[in-house]
């Protein structure tokens, strides 16, 4: 499959689409999930053009990988979650939807199951706040 530079991603990497923004550098837009699978679900994604990691140059994965590390630290510390999930699907068959290369950053409780990833939209008021709170701690 080629890439598809109209995927909801590529726009809002090129402010075309809305996103509540918790982190922006050169080469990353971190913001969060509008379907969490849980509260804080942050997605990373690189401003490189590329469907699945393999098709990113190093510069940019290893730039992807540095932003995922900063921005998770900062949704443990705001959530106060024990721990963080981090995924990143690779083609349909993996489960990806989106295809434009991201992480999912997910907190995780013990006890406390996921929701189904993309059923339910959640509260664009909490959304926002919420990411107001993680940009703010991070570093």
């Amino acid at each position: 499959m080629a890439y598809d530079p109209n995927n909801i991603f590529a726009k809002i990497v090129r402010g075309e689409a809305p996103c509540f923004k918790v982190y922006e550098d050169a080469h990353t837009i971190a913001f969060m999930d509008i379907m969490p699978q849980a509260e804080g679900h942050v997605l990373v994604i690189p401003k490189e053009a590329g469907e699945t990691i393999f098709e990113l140059s190093d510069e940019s994965t290893a730039a992807l990988i540095k932003a995922t590390k900063k921005v998770a630290a900062a949704v443990k510390s705001v959530v106060k979650t024990p721990g963080v999930m981090l995924a990143q699907l690779n083609g349909a068959a993996a489960g990806q939807t989106v295809f434009h290369v991201h992480f999912h950053i997910i907190p995780r409780s013990g006890g406390i199951d996921l929701k189904l990833h993309a059923k339910e939209t959640a509260n664009f008021e909490q959304l926002k706040a919420l990411a107001a709170k993680i940009a703010a701690a991070i570093k």
